[in-house]
C-alpha cells in the first residue's frame, strides 16, 4: 500500500503561491483493500512533525481535495502528512510540503535603466557574504519577461516568467530557493529582461506596449544566517545595469543575440513604478518539457537548408554553435513546405526568427524571451558542414502531468490522438491560446470551451485552468458580467459578447468539478457563472424578457462549411438558436453548481429560469410535432446536446435525414463538429459516430491525418489535397479546437464517463466498432488509474477489461451482453469474454452508409466482378448518387441512369453486401 501524487491546491510541492484556501489531495496505489476506512491529515512547520499545528481525521475525507483550516504565516515552509487506512486495516502514509509567499510589504523597489525603451538591459547587484547562510529565498518579478542568475548560473528551470497577467491590475512574483546557489564572500545577482506580452507586439492589430514601455524588475533576496540573523538585499538605486547581448525579443517576431557586444560596462539604475499590484504567483511553471531530434535535413528546390523535426510543436531550437566569430546565423520557423520549399506565409506579420552573431566561442545557443510554433526551420548563414545533431527542438508547455493515453487498432485514430495531445501541449503555454505560431496566440474562450473536456482527460489541467479562470474573472468584472470572447481585451468598446465563447464561464467550472471534484474551485468561480447568465438575463429584460438569447453579434458555428460562401466565418446554423440553447444550458449548470454549494435559493431560481428559457426555445424554434425549424447538422447536434426538443425520436430521425442530404459529409464548425461523435453515440447513432470519426474524405479528421497533419488544423481544408495551403490570412496548422472529438474516445468508446465528481465513480458503457477492432485507454483520474480495453476477436467473441482505482467504483454496462447483470464493481481488475448478441466483426451492417463500405478494398474487388454499373462509378469517381442507406437507394433518374438500371444496381449492392457479411 502506497500513497502517491500528494498535491497542495492541485500542485506538487508548490512554492510561492497563495494558499488562502488550503486543500490536500492524494492517491492510493498497490493496495489490497477496496476503499478507505480512515484518513488522518497533519500539518507541521518542521519536517519530522515533532510539532503538529493542526490535524483532521475521518473516513469521508475527500482525496480530491480536503480543506485544512489554519492561519498560515508568510515566507514559511509547511509540511503535510497524509495517513490512509483501508478496509483491511492496512495503513500507509506519505508527506509533502508547500511554501507560502512573502508578506504584502515590499522593501524592494521597481528599478529600470536609462537607455531607450527598446534597448535590452541586465540589472545587477554584487554583494558579499561573510557568514554562512542557512536559508535564502529570492522573491522576484520582471517586466515584460525575466531570467535571473546567481553567480553566472540560471536560477530555476522556468521560461517566460513571470507569465501573462493583466499587468495594470496585478503582476505575479515568483519565489526561488537559492540557498545552494550562494557562495561565501563575493556574489553577483543578475536579472535579464525581455519584452514579452507586457511591452512587445501582442494582439490582433500587432500593437506594441499594450501594458508598458520600459523594462523593469523588483526583487528581494531574504537571507537567514546560521546564527539566525536575517538580512534583505532588495532592488533599489544601489543596483546597476549593463547592456544585454539580446538585441531583440518579441513573442511574435522572435529574438536576436549578438555575443560580440561588450556587456561589462555598469551604469546606475533609476527607480520607477508599476501600476499593477504585486501578487503571489498563480501560473504553473512553463518548462522545457521534451527534446526532439531533427528527422531530416532537406535541401529544397530553392537551394535552402531546412530542418524537419517531423512534428509540429511549440518551443524553440537549441543550437550547439562552433561558428567563426562574426558569423550571423538565422533560424526561421514554419509549419509546412510549399512546392518543397520553406514557407511561413500563414504566420502573417509574425517574423518568427531566431538569430545570433557568434563570438567564436563554443556554446549552446537558444532564446530566452520568445517561443515559436513550427515543424520546419530554415537555416541560413551557417558556416561549414551542418550536423543535424547540433540542433535540438525544445518543446515548451506548462507543467502538467499527462493523464490520458489512447491506442486503437486504427492507425489514423492513433495519429489523431497524438495530434490532439501535441495541439494541447503547443497551446497550453501559461494560458490556452488559439495557436502558437502566427501574430495572435490569444486566449480565445470558444476554443478553450469546446476542448476543456478533452484537455482534462489528456492532462492534469486543474491548476492550469484555475489560472485561466483567474485571468478571465479579472477581465469579466470590468464588463458587467460579459465573459469576453478573447483575452486580453485591448478595445473595451468592442468586447466580444457571444454565446459558446462566453459560456466558458459556466462550462469550464463544470468540467473542472466533474474531473477534479474540487468544490472550493467551484465556489471561487460560481460568481463568474452567475454574472454571465445574469448579464444575458439583464439584456433580455431590457426588451421585455423573451427568455431567449437572440440578440447581439454572436459568432455562431465558427468556420462551419454550410455558411453563405465557402469562405464564410459564420456557419449556416442560426446563431440565435445556438445562443438560446447555450443560455439555457449555462443557466442549468449554474443551478447545479448552486445545489453542490448548498445555495438552495439560487438553485431554485435558476432551475425556474431554465424551464422558462427551455419553453421559450420550444415555442420559437420547434413545431408542435417536434420539427426543428433549422435543418442543419449543428442545429440538431446542439438541440440533442442541450436536451432541448419536443420529440427525441423525431429529432434523431430528422438528423439522419439531414446527414443523407449532406451526402454524409460533415458540415459543422467550432460548435457542431467537436460535439458530433459524442452526441451521435449518446443518441443511438453509434455507427454514424464511428463513420464520421474514421472517414478519410474531406472534410474530416482522417482527411487531415492522411494529408500528413501532426497537430489539429484550424480549418478542415487548411491544406488542400495538392499540399497547398488553402489560405494565408487565417490558417493555423496547430489549432486544437477540432481535437475535442477525442473526448468521444475517452467517454464513449472507452466508457470512462464520470458518474460522480472527480471520477469517484464512472458509468462504464464502452461502445464497439470493427473499424477500430481494439481499444486500450488509460486515464489517471484524481482517484487513480482507470484502464479500459476491448477487442473484437476473430471468433466473434468480445473481450473487455476494466481497472478501477482504490476508493472508486464503476457501474458496468457491457455492449451487446446477454449474461447476468453485472452492476456496480469496486476497486480492482476485471475481465469479461463473451459472445455478443450482435455480429460485431464486420465493419458494415444493414444500416451502414453505402459510400462507406464501397471504399473497402474487398468491396471494390467484388463490385468490379459483379456490377459493370458500379465499376463505371468507381472509374469515374462520382459517388454523389450513392449516399443513402442500403435498403433505400434513390430510385430515380440520376447521372443519366434509368430507373431500371438504378433498381438493378440496388439489387446488386444488396447481394454484394450479403457476401461481405
Amino acid at each position: 500500500m502506497k500513497l502517491t501524487d500528494l498535491k497542495i491546491n492541485g500542485m506538487i510541492e508548490p512554492i510561492g503561491y497563495d494558499f488562502t484556501d488550503l486543500r490536500v489531495a492524494w492517491k492510493v496505489v498497490d493496495v489490497q483493500g477496496k476503499k478507505q476506512s480512515n484518513v488522518c491529515i497533519e500539518l507541521s512547520d518542521n519536517v519530522d512533525f515533532s510539532k503538529v499545528l493542526t490535524s483532521i481525521k475521518g473516513n469521508d475525507l475527500s482525496q480530491t481535495g480536503t480543506v485544512i483550516s489554519y492561519d498560515l504565516l508568510p515566507m514559511t515552509r509547511y509540511y503535510v502528512r497524509v495517513s490512509v487506512t483501508d478496509d483491511l486495516e492496512n495503513t500507509a502514509n506519505a508527506q509533502t510540503f508547500f511554501e507560502t509567499a512573502k508578506d504584502e510589504i515590499w522593501t524592494g523597489q521597481w528599478v529600470t535603466g536609462n537607455e531607450g525603451k527598446n534597448t535590452h538591459i541586465v540589472l545587477q547587484k554584487s554583494f558579499y557574504l561573510d557568514d554562512k547562510v542557512s536559508k535564502a529565498r529570492l522573491y522576484i518579478s520582471g517586466l515584460g519577461l525575466f531570467e535571473t542568475s546567481l553567480n553566472g548560473d540560471k536560477i530555476g528551470d522556468e521560461v517566460l516568467a513571470p507569465y501573462y497577467s493583466r499587468y495594470p491590475d496585478e503582476v505575479q512574483y515568483l519565489t526561488f530557493d537559492v540557498t545552494d546557489a550562494l557562495k561565501a564572500k563575493d556574489n553577483v545577482l543578475e536579472i535579464a529582461l525581455g519584452n514579452g506580452w507586457y511591452k512587445g507586439r501582442f494582439g490582433l492589430n500587432g500593437q506594441k506596449e499594450n501594458f508598458g514601455s520600459e523594462f523593469k524588475a523588483i526583487a528581494e533576496l531574504h537571507l537567514t544566517y546560521e546564527n539566525d540573523e536575517k538580512a534583505i538585499i532588495a532592488t533599489d538605486k544601489t543596483w546597476s545595469y549593463h547592456l544585454s547581448q539580446t538585441q531583440l525579443s518579441d513573442i511574435y517576431d522572435g529574438e536576436e543575440i549578438d555575443f560580440n557586444i561588450d556587456d561589462s560596462g555598469l551604469k546606475p539604475v533609476k527607480v520607477t513604478s508599476q501600476e499593477g499590484k504585486l501578487i503571489p504567483r498563480y501560473s504553473l511553471p512553463v518548462r522545457e518539457q521534451e527534446a526532439l531530434k531533427v528527422k531530416e535535413v532537406i535541401q529544397t528546390p530553392a537551394g535552402e537548408v531546412v530542418l524537419d523535426f517531423g512534428q509540429n510543436f511549440a518551443g524553440y531550437v537549441a543550437v550547439k554553435s562552433k561558428q567563426p566569430k562574426g558569423t550571423h546565423v538565422l533560424l526561421e520557423f514554419g509549419e509546412i513546405l510549399q512546392d518543397g520549399n520553406f514557407c511561413h506565409d500563414n504566420y502573417r506579420s509574425a517574423r518568427s526568427e531566431f538569430a545570433f552573431v557568434s563570438d567564436g566561442q563554443e556554446r549552446l545557443v537558444k532564446p530566452r524571451f520568445t517561443y515559436f510554433g513550427f515543424r520546419y526551420v530554415r537555416v541560413t548563414g551557417w558556416v561549414g558542414e551542418l550536423n543535424s545533431s547540433d540542433f535540438v527542438g525544445i518543446a515548451l508547455y506548462s507543467d502538467m502531468k499527462i493523464t490520458g493515453s489512447i491506442e486503437t487498432g486504427h492507425k489514423g485514430v492513433n495519429q489523431l490522438f497524438s495530434n490532439t495531445l501535441w495541439g494541447q501541449k503547443s497551446n497550453f503555454i501559461d494560458f490556452p491560446t488559439d495557436c502558437p505560431q502566427r501574430d495572435e496566440r490569444l486566449g480565445w474562450t470558444g476554443d478553450a470551451q469546446v476542448f476543456s473536456g478533452t484537455a482534462s482527460y489528456n492532462m492534469d489541467t486543474a491548476a492550469f485552468y484555475n489560472k485561466f479562470l483567474h485571468d478571465l474573472r479579472t477581465e469579466q468584472v470590468k464588463y458587467d458580467g460579459i465573459l469576453p470572447g478573447v483575452i486580453p481585451v485591448f478595445e473595451p468598446e468592442r468586447v466580444i459578447f457571444s454565446s459558446v465563447w462566453g459560456d466558458l464561464a459556466t462550462i469550464l467550472p463544470t468540467v473542472l468539478m466533474e474531473h477534479y471534484g474540487d468544490s472550493v474551485v467551484l465556489s471561487h468561480y460560481y460568481p463568474m457563472m452567475k454574472d454571465w447568465v445574469d448579464k444575458i438575463t439583464k439584456e433580455d429584460k431590457k426588451r421585455g424578457q423573451r427568455y431567449l438569447y437572440d440578440f447581439g453579434n454572436q459568432l455562431g458555428d465558427w468556420l462551419a462549411l454550410d455558411g453563405r460562401t465557402s469562405q464564410s466565418m459564420e456557419g449556416g446554423t442560426d446563431t440565435y438558436f445556438i445562443g438560446s440553447c447555450y443560455y439555457a444550458m449555462s443557466v442549468k449548470m449554474t443551478a447545479d453548481a448552486a445545489k453542490i454549494l448548498g445555495n438552495d435559493s439560487d438553485c431554485a431560481y435558476y432551475n425556474d429560469l431554465y424551464e422558462k428559457i427551455r419553453s421559450a426555445i420550444l415555442a420559437e424554434y420547434f413545431s408542435a410535432s417536434g420539427r426543428l425549424v433549422f435543418d442543419t447538422q449543428t442545429a440538431y447536434i446542439v438541440a440533442l446536446h442541450t436536451g432541448i426538443y419536443r420529440n427525441h425520436e423525431r429529432l434523431v430521425t430528422d438528423l439522419k435525414t439531414r446527414l443523407y442530404k449532406d451526402c454524409y459529409r460533415l458540415t459543422g464548425g467550432f460548435v457542431g463538429a467537436p460535439l458530433m461523435c459524442r452526441v451521435f453515440a449518446e443518441n443511438g447513432l453509434i455507427d454514424e459516430a464511428f463513420y464520421f470519426l474514421t472517414q478519410p474524405e474531406f472534410p474530416g479528421w482522417m482527411h487531415c491525418v492522411d494529408l500528413g497533419a501532426t497537430t489539429i488544423w484550424e480549418r478542415w481544408n487548411s491544406v488542400l489535397d495538392n499540399g497547398k495551403l488553402s489560405g494565408k490570412m487565417m490558417n493555423s496548422l496547430n489549432h486544437y479546437a477540432y481535437g475535442a472529438v477525442v473526448e468521444f474516445l475517452y467517454r464513449n468508446v472507452a466508457g470512462l464517463k464520470a458518474a460522480q465528481a472527480g471520477f469517484k465513480s464512472i458509468d462504464f458503457a464502452p461502445q464497439l466498432s470493427a473499424k477500430l477492432q481494439r481499444v486500450q485507454v488509460t486515464f489517471d483520474s484524481p482517484y487513480g488509474i482507470y484502464q479500459s480495453s476491448w477487442e473484437i476477436l476473430a471468433t466473434g467473441e468480445v473481450t473487455v477489461s476494466l481497472d478501477v482505482p482504490f476508493n472508486a467504483s464503476a457501474e458496468v454496462h457491457l455492449p451487446y451482453y446477454s449474461g447476468e447483470r453485472i452492476g456496480k464493481v469496486t476497486s480492482g481488475h476485471y475481465e469479461w469474454q463473451y459472445q455478443p448478441t450482435k455480429e460485431v466483426r464486420s465493419k458494415f451492417n444493414r444500416n451502414s452508409i453505402v459510400k462507406d463500405w464501397l471504399k473497402d478494398s474487398r468491396a471494390k474487388e467484388i463490385i468490379k466482378k459483379e456490377s459493370p454499373l458500379l465499376d463505371y462509378y468507381l472509374m469515374t469517381g462520382n459517388e454523389d448518387f450513392l449516399y443513402e442507406n442500403l435498403e433505400t437507394l434513390p430510385n430515380k433518374d440520376y447521372m443519366g441512369f434509368t430507373k431500371e438500371e438504378v433498381t438493378r444496381l440496388e439489387k446488386g449492392i444488396l447481394s454484394i453486401f450479403e457476401e461481405m457479411l
